[in-house]
């Protein structure tokens, strides 16, 4: 019998968005899935937690330093541009009418994407410390 493994502290079938979580423009990206995710489809995780580290450790990216975001379903792991837009796609309209952007070429997409992700301190800035969540939307974030 096989079985399909999953990353640390991910339930089959659960998605799980990974950010960064001293980054403001990160953040924002984590308060507006709480506004717009009304089904709880996803689960977030910040890289800097405990959790984050071992998820980040399973997939072999590195836990020093993380320049993207990152989207877990189930055992798959996305990054990028195709990690925004997987998430986009599942999230009510008008929203899930920007999954259209994944007919632009993938080196195009993600070269924005990186252009923003590597100078997002600079741009938008950044936390101390990473932000807890509200006790209201603690059942958002993995936990141990």
């Amino acid at each position: 019998m096989t079985t399909n493994p999953v990353p640390p502290f991910i339930q089959p079938g659960e998605r799980v968005v990974l950010f960064d979580g001293v980054c403001k423009l990160c953040n924002g990206w984590a308060k507006f899935l709480i506004r717009h995710d009304r089904e709880v489809r996803f689960r977030l995780c910040s890289v800097q937690s405990s959790e984050g580290q071992a998820i980040l450790q399973w997939f072999g990216l590195p836990t020093d330093h993380f320049d993207t975001m990152a989207y877990v379903e189930g055992a798959e792991l996305f990054v990028r541009s195709t990690a925004v837009l997987r998430i986009l796609a599942q999230l009510p309209a008008p929203w899930r009418l920007l999954a259209w952007l994944r007919l632009t070429p993938r080196p195009l997409r993600d070269w924005c994407y990186d252009r923003i992700a590597l100078n997002r301190y600079r741009l938008f800035g950044r936390y101390a410390s990473c932000l807890l969540p509200d006790a209201d939307h603690a059942r958002r974030f993995l936990h141990e």
